[in-house]
């Protein structure tokens, strides 16, 4: 990929130092969000109308099913596929269905489409997942087709399990995950009893063993109607950790990513402050690293509910594949892809921007100083956050907040961010956020730029964005 270099010439005994070189990604295509003249063009439709996207990668391609879902009109069933070659330009493929919803789970569910679907590969035959259900309801039913072709078609082989009004548990948002042993497992589940995940047969790839519910793995209280869906495992070799990722909230308005981490497969997953997934006691905003939220940078558009997450291990890079709606018109959801990087003690970190290319590098503390946008990703406010405006000073001091507040720059890329809370705090005096600054693409003013993202010693996470 061509790259738009940066070199800052930095004077010093009459030489000029290059090492400060930063590597930026170029611009990308134009958008044009809100278009209603594609609504009826699925030809066009490149990251409109992508909900609940699961990705995967296949011979060089990189493809992501998705839940039917159409912006102005009735979608068509059959789960939808687009694919791309950088996970920046995507191209629409078709449906995985020929003929709509399978019998069995129009009978089973009377739904009108079809959901959350993942896929995986097991010799050469490639492995969908989908889900239908009512509306609402438990009555719902997660099944298997298997192609030759991941661009499909796709024979449909019955149902792997299904739920129906008054069960504990709901058959929905399949998701196929590996232990260390290369076996396979699935993670289904949403409000109804929380997330499960159980043992699938490593060649038919229907449940080991008939009837099995599987190990309870994130609930969420009552008080908050239990409002967890949308898992997601991987595994991260480097690190010899399991990390779960769910969805909280409404889709519509405040939905959000959290995250939490554990030595097996089927748990417990515990977060950073040691509050397991499972948790149903404690403040049910408090369980889970949120990592992606609303968010609204300065006076520019922002997104809203951004969620249901796949997660892309692509050689020694991790992406994070979630939908998010426009400010504008929350309508639209739209596929996005973020770099996804990790803090020194061992937990996902998000960008605040877009994938377009970019790579972490060594950065030079000297263009760390200046104008930043700061978004803490508060635990307990999940609808749109507003950013606020700071100042890397040269001296090592921020300026827009509190006057004992200050800055460190450590490593190749390290930023870490000292914000003054109280004297006697249990945790310190400080809030102490370690972040990643990575060159990246300021989408909602069309430059290049660099972003951080971090975590503190309480679990939060923050983003920032230069903007001068």
């Amino acid at each position: 990929m061509l790259s738009l270099f940066i070199i800052i010439y930095l004077v010093g005994c009459g030489k000029k130092d290059y090492s400060s070189a930063i590597n930026f990604p170029k611009a990308p295509p134009k958008e044009n969000l809100y278009d209603v003249s594609k609504i009826n063009d699925e030809k066009l439709w490149t990251t409109n109308n992508a909900h609940d996207p699961s990705i995967f990668k296949d011979k060089g391609w990189y493809y992501t099913f998705s839940t039917d879902a159409k912006v102005g009109g009735v979608p068509t069933p059959g789960v939808q596929i687009r694919k791309s070659r950088d996970l920046i330009k995507w191209e629409w493929v078709g449906y995985a269905f020929q003929n709509g919803i399978p019998k069995d789970a129009e009978k089973w569910t009377e739904a009108t489409n079809l959901w959350a679907p993942d896929i995986t590969k097991i010799g050469d035959i490639y492995y969908l997942y989908y889900c239908a259900s009512t509306f609402g309801t438990n009555q719902s039913f997660i099944g298997l087709a298997t192609s030759k072709n991941v661009e499909g078609p796709y024979i449909d082989k019955g149902c792997v399990i299904k739920t129906q009004s008054g069960d504990e548990n709901n058959a929905i948002d399949p998701n196929i995950s590996y232990d260390t042993d290369g076996k396979p497992w699935m993670a289904y589940g949403s409000f109804f009893g929380g997330i499960h995940v159980v043992k699938l047969n490593g060649t038919s790839g229907e449940l080991l063993n008939r009837g099995d519910q599987g190990t309870l793995i994130a609930k969420r209280n009552e008080s908050v109607a239990g409002s967890v869906e949308a898992p997601y495992i991987i595994y991260n070799p480097e690190l010899k950790k399991y990390y779960l990722f769910v969805s909280y909230n409404s889709l519509s308005s405040d939905y959000n990513v959290r995250v939490g981490r554990s030595d097996k497969i089927d748990g417990p997953y515990v977060d950073y402050n040691g509050l397991e997934m499972s948790d149903t006691t404690s403040l049910p905003m408090d369980v889970g690293n949120k990592i992606l939220g609303g968010y609204k940078f300065g006076n520019s558009a922002g997104w809203i509910a951004p969620g249901h997450n796949s997660v892309l291990k692509d050689d020694e890079n991790y992406f994070i594949v979630h939908h998010a709606r426009g400010e504008e018109d929350t309508n639209w959801p739209y596929l996005q892809v973020r770099k996804m990087l990790w803090s020194q003690d061992g937990w996902p970190l998000v960008s605040p921007e877009r994938y377009d290319g970019e790579k972490e590098q060594k950065i030079s503390k000297k263009v760390v100083v200046g104008q930043w946008e700061n978004l803490v990703l508060d635990k307990n406010f999940n609808e749109q956050i507003q950013s606020a405006s700071i100042k890397l000073l040269s001296n090592g001091k921020i300026e827009g907040g509190n006057s004992k507040d200050y800055w460190k720059f450590s490593d190749d890329n390290t930023l870490v961010l000292y914000f003054y809370q109280q004297e006697n705090s249990p945790k310190g005096d400080y809030l102490i956020y370690k972040t990643k600054i990575i060159p990246s693409w300021d989408w909602e003013n069309s430059k290049a730029t660099l972003v951080y993202t971090g975590i503190n010693q309480n679990g939060v996470s923050i983003w920032g964005k230069k903007i001068n």
